[in-house]
């Protein structure tokens, strides 16, 4: 049985409070019923292992960082990636999918920022630059190469917070866990040209084990 994340704990307790009320009242069968509801959430906070949570992952691969459907896989989109030259992944989590996110790619971050925004529904294009959301670079020297990864957790019609546990001079690992978001969301990840993107629009992806993109050139001077 997958461990449960702490975030769990609130929601799951407000879940709870019908069955409790049905209880007191004396009906007990409604309680039964009830209970069903904290059990769900609580399963929605799931957090199974995931195989290469370590740092044996080739350096060369860039993992999915969320459980879910891609939506888009190919140029970044105007209005959604950062600036600059870049390759876009974007992962769809429904509300049945494990939320927590992972490291794609392992290195320091240099980079956390955090944006509140609306709620949009996530499949929305517009959703990327107007949803709150929190974007996350990380930077790897490869030889003489640096690489730099750029992901972001994407808050969407139900998910309404997103939880962010790296800092600033943090040093990840490729799959580590990276933090949540509640109840269904996206996540984007943006590579640079020096990457082959192997996923396509509609496959379904695991956080911490499907490749997304790999490096198969060297990174440009200047980039």
């Amino acid at each position: 049985m997958p461990r449960i994340d702490r975030e769990a704990a609130p929601a799951t307790a407000v879940a709870a409070a019908p069955a409790a009320l049905a209880l007191l009242a004396g009906r007990p069968r409604t309680a039964a019923v009830l209970a069903l509801l904290p059990a769900a959430v609580a399963a929605f906070f799931r957090d199974p292992d995931r195989t290469p949570d370590s740092r044996t992952v080739p350096v060369d691969d860039v993992l999915s960082p969320a459980d879910g459907k891609v939506m888009y896989a190919g140029g970044g989109q105007d209005g959604v990636a950062p600036a600059g030259e870049w390759q876009q992944v974007s992962i769809f989590l429904s509300a049945f999918d494990v939320h927590i996110n992972r490291a794609p790619y392992g290195g320091r971050v240099v980079e956390v920022v955090e944006r509140p925004g609306k709620w949009l529904a996530a499949y929305k294009h517009e959703s990327a630059h107007l949803n709150e959301r929190s974007d996350i670079t990380v930077e790897r020297v490869v030889g003489d190469e640096v690489r730099r990864v750029h992901f972001r957790q994407i808050v969407g019609l139900m998910a309404r917070r997103v939880v962010t546990r790296v800092s600033v001079g943090d040093e990840l690992a490729t799959g580590e866990r990276v933090g949540l978001m509640k109840f269904g969301s996206r996540m984007d990840v943006f590579v640079p040209p020096e990457c082959d993107l192997l996923v396509r629009e509609g496959q379904r992806v695991v956080a911490g084990e499907t490749v997304i993109a790999r490096w198969t050139r060297p990174v440009r001077v200047g980039a």
